[in-house]
């Protein structure tokens, strides 16, 4: 019996239990609200905004979204958080010692934004909520006293001209552990702090048989490729081979579910999956039981969020948001609904859109799905096409095939005719047969979405399927510079990307 990992784990159940809550917070979010507004009342966002007034009104929310617009990124950077850069007090009291680098699937280059001292502390709220759920997930005692594998990016951050410090938020959070997670946090600040992707990758791989693994935490794409490389290089039939206490997998990123088979194929037992929303903007949701990917919307811990309806309410054809969308607080959205998600923060973000599309499967407990990103939404001929609806057809063709397809990439193309098609392109090892994949992922998406039907018998006049190997696909990525333990690859492509990526496969 594991003594130590036996202990913590009661620790943490009696944490559970004894958690109460003495405030009665019938309304967290509002509170939320007038936390963030109190805080930044002073700063020249809150001055030019009218904070001050806002929080004397007797609708606080209904003063703040009459008086503060909607912001997207170049917005909000443009014309506030560039100046937070060199002047204290802007959106947010004091200056950022850190701005995030985002990872980029939306959008030319990076974004930058900034990271607030109540910003990390809130993460690290979000991460303490999630401890506590864990006892619903019945762990062996020997997790809890294994390691923790996080595949974050660099944790080696760059000092800009201007002072403050610059990564993704990965490494960003990694540079910032207390001393005392050295005891279990891997691979260690030392190899995280290996730029290079490749050469991170190659430190973990020979330092694997070193560690007493029991928990992982990265997105599935590059976690995956770390354990087959694990396998590949030691010899191993599975990762339990050498990580016997592998248990448990807390996913983020991306979908989850064009990797389970191949996860699947690399353990020799279950493991538990816990799904986590945690973006350069916030730590947001996490799962909190076992059996379900719908995760907590953390309410209680620096945000306030509004939700977009992803409709003619809300977007245009193309998943603009409108310049006067209808905006719902959380006491007025409906379950399954698509919602843009809009938040304030204490990073000092102030109805700010991140790009994400959620949905919410249970209203009682606040679970919700990422459904996808606005810019990854599939609808120049009225396929009205979302990531979670292509994430479907794709397992359901993969399925029936019985092949493993993790990774795609789709556009709408013009033939030699100027008739709209369907470019995709499928990453896979197996043999596979693209003509029958592509009968099978068109059926799929037909019988499920009724305006990819209509598009289909109208102006989409057809769908085109090309395959490619992982290696070929990391090889675009490494050239498009989005190799990375945290990068997020875009699965909705412009016709010039397309083309371009289709001309790296004829080279």
């Amino acid at each position: 019996m594991a003594i130590i990992g036996k202990l913590i784990k009661a620790g943490i159940g009696i944490n559970q239990k004894l958690n109460f809550d003495f405030t009665n917070d019938d309304n967290p979010q509002l509170n939320q609200l007038k936390n963030l507004l109190s805080k930044a009342k002073d700063t020249a966002f809150g001055k030019y905004y009218g904070f001050a007034k806002i929080l004397d009104s007797d609708d606080i929310i209904m003063a703040f979204k009459g008086e503060v617009p909607i912001h997207g990124y170049e917005a909000m950077h443009d014309q506030w958080w560039c100046k937070q850069q060199i002047h204290p007090d802007i959106t947010w009291p004091g200056i950022p010692e850190f701005f995030a680098l985002s990872s980029g699937t939306t959008g030319k280059s990076s974004k930058r934004i900034p990271i607030t001292d109540d910003f990390l502390q809130s993460m690290r709220d979000v991460g303490r909520s999630l401890i506590k759920e864990l006892p619903n997930f019945d762990f062996p005692e020997e997790v809890f006293e294994s390691e923790i594998l996080m595949l974050s990016s660099s944790a080696n951050l760059k000092e800009n001209t201007e002072g403050y410090l610059e990564g993704e938020i990965s490494g960003i959070n990694v540079s910032n552990f207390p001393g005392y997670y050295d005891l279990f946090y891997r691979p260690g600040k030392e190899i995280a702090a290996i730029k290079d992707w490749d050469e991170r990758v190659a430190a973990i791989v020979k330092e694997a048989p070193n560690w007493n693994i029991g928990a992982i935490a990265g997105i599935p794409s590059w976690v995956l490729l770390l354990l087959q490389e694990i396998v590949k290089r030691h010899k191993l039939k599975s990762i339990h081979d050498i990580w016997p206490n592998f248990a448990v997998f807390a996913s983020g990123g991306v979908a989850y579910e064009t990797y389970r088979t191949d996860f699947d194929a690399l353990c020799a037992k279950p493991i538990a999956i816990i799904d986590t929303y945690l973006a350069s903007e916030g730590f947001f949701a996490y799962s909190s039981r076992p059996d379900s990917m719908a995760m907590n919307l953390a309410v209680n811990h620096g945000y306030f969020y509004e939700f977009i309806p992803f409709d003619s309410r809300g977007v245009d054809e193309t998943g603009a948001i409108l310049e006067n969308p209808v905006t719902l607080t959380i006491d007025e959205v409906e379950e399954n609904q698509d919602y843009v998600l809009i938040v304030s923060s204490c990073a000092g973000a102030w109805r700010y859109s991140i790009g994400d599309t959620i949905k919410f499967v249970n209203l009682k407990t606040n679970e919700i799905m990422i459904t996808g990103r606005t810019k990854f939404f599939l609808n120049v001929v009225g396929s009205q096409l979302s990531e979670e609806k292509m994430d479907a057809a794709i397992i359901e063709a993969s399925q029936k095939m019985d092949v493993s397809v993790n990774e795609f990439s789709v556009a709408a193309v013009k033939n030699e005719n100027g008739e709209y098609f369907h470019q995709w392109i499928v990453v896979t090892d197996d043999e596979f047969d693209c003509t029958k994949f592509k009968d099978l992922l068109d059926k799929s998406l037909t019988e499920a979405n009724k305006n990819y039907k209509v598009a289909r018998s109208k102006a989409l006049k057809g769908v085109k399927v090309e395959s490619i190997s992982k290696e070929t696909y990391h090889g675009f990525l490494a050239k498009s510079k989005k190799k990375g333990g945290q990068v997020k690859t875009p699965k909705v492509m412009t016709t010039e990307k397309m083309n371009e990526f289709l001309e790296f496969i004829k080279k």
